[in-house]
């Protein structure tokens, strides 16, 4: 009973259907924002021995759960961050902004690595696709890396979303859980497409870079983006379908 009377306060949004909407349109957009940290997290792990794999994408993926709550449970500090620390360029900036412009100069400088060593194929040292495997440990930390950006980003957009902090925690939960499932179909699905990985790649490069303009007051909608993802994606699929159709006629050729 004293739990009941305990959580009542904090959950007197469930008769209130707007709230409702609030909720499942947080969980729709935190799934979206989760894309781009489960496409890194994908690419990653599948430069490990494969025994480590699903280890690893599961530790990367508990570790952002377990950063977001506790962001979460330090949410007047974040909203802090937003608050300018200094102005330069006419332009001022808060952690929140260094902590992206941070985060999107790491994924351009190892997007930008990682594809000029698939498309040298004399080069293969330290890539996420090449023959030479990382270890576990550096994999798990350059995954929390970019949790701590993402899950920043992600934290205050569903401060703007809604003032319920229990609507938070079950967004961040179902969201966190949905990359969960997805993360190793997308990864196999990768590892077993080779043209997917250049894609991907071209996809954190550009989300990288869109992390390093809002850093720098330039927003970005990221709708666009994920317009942009989506079409070529889509354009990539049309390829793959047309290969493997021209591999079947070859086939019934012979």
């Amino acid at each position: 009973m004293q739990l009941v009377e305990f959580l009542a306060p904090h959950f007197h949004f469930v008769s209130d259907p707007t709230a409702w909407v609030a909720l499942l349109t947080l969980v729709v957009l935190e799934v979206v924002l989760g894309i781009d940290n489960l496409i890194f997290i994908s690419i990653l792990t599948n430069k490990l021995p494969e025994a480590q794999r699903a280890r690893a994408r599961r530790l990367g993926i508990s570790a952002a759960l377990v950063m977001r709550l506790i962001l979460l449970a330090t949410i007047s500090v974040i909203v802090q961050l937003t608050a300018p620390v200094f102005t330069a360029f006419g332009h001022g900036f808060s952690w929140r902004d260094l902590i992206l412009i941070a985060g999107g100069l790491f994924l351009v400088w190892k997007a930008t690595k990682e594809i000029h060593h698939t498309v040298d194929p004399q080069d293969h040292q330290d890539t996420m696709v090449g023959t030479l495997q990382m270890s576990l440990a550096r994999a798990i930390f350059q995954i929390l890396l970019l949790d701590l950006v993402f899950s920043i980003d992600s934290i205050i957009t569903a401060v703007g979303m809604t003032d319920e902090i229990a609507i938070m925690y079950i967004a961040v939960i179902v969201a966190v859980s949905v990359m969960m499932l997805a993360a190793t179909p997308l990864a196999n699905f990768i590892a077993k497409n080779p043209s997917i990985v250049m894609l991907a790649l071209g996809f954190l490069l550009m989300i990288g870079m869109t992390l390093i303009a809002d850093g720098m007051g330039y927003h970005v909608p990221k709708g666009y983006i994920y317009a942009a993802m989506g079409f070529s994606a889509l354009v990539e699929g049309l390829n793959m379908l047309a290969r493997h159709r021209k591999k079947q006629g070859s086939g019934d050729g012979h």
